[in-house]
């Protein structure tokens, strides 16, 4: 089962990198990655990246990126997200980054289930601390770009994730994945990197909606 053509969904964020990076290591043959766009805002999903950023990262890696435009109702996400699937025939498998949150493997599960092609959950029920400690062993790095205004200070954006950091967050009880939203993360350098991104300017911005975030708005890099 391990050589399935696969796509990886892609936010940018650490825990994609290392489910990605641990199917290739299972040996799946991961031929995309798959990133979503809010056709709203004209930027990641939920981490508030630049597409640019995203795009950047696929080259560093060496593996195409497909971009798609999604809306934030979740129907026509859902709708969306199996359209994105379907175009490309060769996809038996997709990759996914879920930890523990039942209702996301629900999801995931039942959407593969519709469109015929079998999930891959690398880190499933491993202990969110391994998760965090492992990507940063593997000497992956990553920074934080958004985090939600109620539990951290604007001054947590930018931050990058080591050992120091994750042990802050175990203190403070708070999920050192941020797998419940509590904090998102952008990968800018790793075992799979061609070389680190670099972040040369930046601001953190506060946005408010459903939840109130801190963002981190990279106006220079390379």
């Amino acid at each position: 089962m391990d050589n399935l053509t696969a796509m990886a969904s892609w936010s940018g964020g650490k825990d994609s990198c290392l489910a990605y990076y641990k199917a290739i290591k299972k040996g799946y043959d991961v031929k995309r990655l798959l990133n979503f766009v809010s056709r709203e805002y004209g930027r990641c999903c939920f981490h508030g990246i630049q597409r640019d950023l995203i795009k950047l990262q696929a080259e560093l890696i060496g593996i195409p990126l497909v971009q798609k435009e999604v809306t934030a109702d979740m129907k026509e996400y859902e709708k969306e997200f199996k359209e994105a699937v379907l175009e490309f025939k060769d996809i038996e498998s997709m990759v996914f980054g879920d930890i523990y949150l039942d209702e996301h493997k629900d999801w995931v599960e039942r959407v593969c289930k519709d469109i015929g092609i079998m999930p891959i959950e690398p880190l499933w029920n491993v202990p969110a601390i391994d998760v965090a400690e492992e990507f940063v062993d593997l000497g992956f790095k990553s920074i934080v770009v958004s985090c939600q205004a109620d539990k951290f200070e604007k001054d947590f954006v930018g931050r990058i994730i080591d050992k120091e950091l994750i042990n802050e967050l175990q203190e403070e009880n708070i999920c050192p994945c941020g797998e419940n939203g509590e904090f998102h993360t952008f990968v800018v350098d790793g075992p799979i990197f061609k070389r680190r991104i670099k972040i040369l300017e930046s601001e953190p911005v506060l946005r408010e909606g459903f939840w109130k975030y801190w963002f981190l708005d990279i106006k220079g890099y390379r």
